[in-house]
């Protein structure tokens, strides 16, 4: 697989991801307010692949929310750390 296909389905996989925050009454206030943006900025940025970086990044922060979204979505809990591998500013190294 190309570097460029990589980077499309980690974006797409990403966009999945932030429809599975909107969809979430409770975790989507989380989001707005950890990022400072809103529903307009959310859905004017939803194809910047830096952004879709973010919505990884927040994802990622709870083992939690990881575990239920790829088991909503039957993927493997490793996927979204990938897919952030994919989009910019995902290949810096984690030193933890």
């Amino acid at each position: 697989m190309t570097l460029n296909g990589q980077s499309e389905q980690a974006q797409e996989l990403a966009l999945d991801a932030l429809g599975w925050l909107a969809s979430s009454d409770d975790l989507i206030p989380v989001f707005l307010n950890s990022t400072g943006a809103s529903i307009d900025d959310v859905r004017a940025q939803a194809g910047d692949p830096a952004f879709l970086g973010s919505v990884l990044d927040f994802l990622m922060m709870d083992d939690a929310w990881v575990i239920a979204f790829c088991d909503s979505r039957g993927i493997d809990y490793a996927r979204p750390m990938q897919a952030r591998q994919a989009l910019p500013g995902g290949d810096l190294p984690n030193w933890t």
